[in-house]
């Protein structure tokens, strides 16, 4: 007898009047109008059935900290970073796992339940880190953290910078970071991609750099990234964060950049909400858009995901968790409006972060992981439009949120009661 049968449900590919099949916390079949015992049948009326939302790009030890010690007034990167400095001797260990915790039971009861978190190692005493690894093992039943080593003031511009970054490795961080565009020169930005690059290659591990988060389009170091990713052999494994400045840079020179780049196998993260936002504020008008070329580095081949980046912190005020939120702005803001644009940009919080992420067992197929959410939408479009409510959330087959459907009572004059808020009827 199965654990769990879900019934006429459709999936993000367009797959309708499919049913899924779970035993032992994995799927074991996925086929329409399956019939057959299980100890919990659940029908799925024809809503979408979607791999858990996946965010390959977050500040997990800024979290929350909203107005602490002061809110950022001119609304720009720099200051985002000098309020974050300014944080830093204030921190404690209680007070960082309280709010990550906080955190990530929002970001379960929206399906999001995989990130990747960049956690900074230029304090030497590594306080965030301890606090992170101590959250990741306390949500790991129920939620994927992976922890990105990230040097924030630069790991060649802070003393001891290399050093620190590497005991964090040493206690368990999963993921070599940089922010070269935040070196002193442009020299150091690429001396420091090439220390780093080496050594992941030396310790075996991914790689996800901040990269060119400028509207400066001389800012280059997604080349330099590409770069040594072919020679160390890094093909997969490595990932550019940002890469805004390309918004603003010659398109010769980037027709000559994307080939590179999708050589390479480097993936790409644009952060919409936090791109849109940060970037362009020392443009009058016309203004730039702030993102990442998405769609012509889809079209070159390359593996583009989309992150949140920021939650209630010094560099952004807003947020709650919602990868849908993501999309619908990155949706927006890259003009990806036909229907295999919108669908892209489902992918970007889905299927691409967690080929970023290299998560196991990931997707709704035999032989994956039981893990996959219950969305108030008949397809991916749709669940952008509306933020669609995750009515059921499952990690290996277990119940671990549920909402009630969003709906509105309407009482109109001349009319006999109704509901609306519903998904559009097919």
């Amino acid at each position: 007898m199965l654990d769990l049968l879900v019934t006429h449900a459709t999936l993000p590919d367009g797959r309708s009047d499919m049913s899924i099949a779970v035993q032992d916390g994995r799927i074991v079949e996925v086929s329409p109008g399956l019939a057959a015992p299980a100890h919990e049948t659940l029908d799925a009326g024809g809503l979408l059935v979607s791999p858990p939302f996946v965010d390959p790009h977050f500040h997990m030890d800024a979290t929350l900290s909203y107005g602490l010690p002061r809110v950022n007034a001119s609304g720009t990167l720099l200051e985002g970073i000098a309020l974050w400095g300014e944080l830093k001797p204030d921190l404690t260990a209680d007070a960082l796992v309280e709010r990550a915790l906080a955190y990530c039971d929002w970001a379960v009861a929206k399906g999001l339940l995989a990130i990747r978190t960049h956690v900074d190692t230029s304090d030497a005493s590594l306080l965030a880190v301890d606090a992170l690894l101590d959250v990741k093992q306390r949500v790991a039943p129920y939620l994927d953290l992976q922890l990105v080593a990230f040097p924030q003031d630069g790991v060649l511009r802070t003393a001891g910078g290399v050093a620190s970054l590497e005991r964090a490795l040493d206690k368990g961080v999963d993921v070599v970071g940089g922010i070269p565009h935040f070196e002193r020169t442009m020299a150091d930005g690429a001396a420091s991609v090439k220390l780093l690059c080496e050594i992941a290659a030396a310790r075996g591990k991914l790689v996800d750099m901040h990269c060119d988060e400028s509207d400066d389009p001389l800012s280059r170091h997604i080349e330099t990234l590409a770069y040594e990713c072919q020679r160390l052999g890094l093909h997969g494994r490595v990932t550019g964060s940002h890469c805004t400045s390309m918004h603003s840079m010659d398109n010769y020179y980037v027709s000559k950049l994307l080939p590179l780049v999708a050589e390479s196998g480097v993936s790409v993260i644009a952060n919409p909400l936090i791109n849109i936002t940060l970037q362009g504020r020392h443009d009058s008008y016309p203004k730039r858009r702030g993102m990442t070329r998405v769609p012509e580095l889809l079209a070159a081949g390359v593996n583009v995901a989309f992150g949140h980046d920021c939650v209630m912190d010094p560099w952004y005020s807003l947020g709650s968790a919602d990868m849908l939120e993501v999309a619908h702005m990155g949706l927006h803001v890259a003009q990806m409006t036909s229907q295999a644009g919108m669908r892209q940009c489902f992918d970007a919080v889905t299927v691409n972060a967690a080929r970023v992420m290299h998560l196991p067992g990931y997707g709704l197929a035999p032989g994956c992981d039981a893990s996959f959410v219950l969305l108030q939408a008949r397809d991916p479009v749709e669940a952008i439009r509306l933020r669609a409510t995750r009515l059921k959330v499952w990690r290996h087959g277990r119940l671990l949120a549920q909402t009630p459907a969003a709906q509105a009572q309407l009482h109109l004059p001349g009319r006999a009661d109704t509901t609306a808020f519903m998904p559009a009827r097919r």
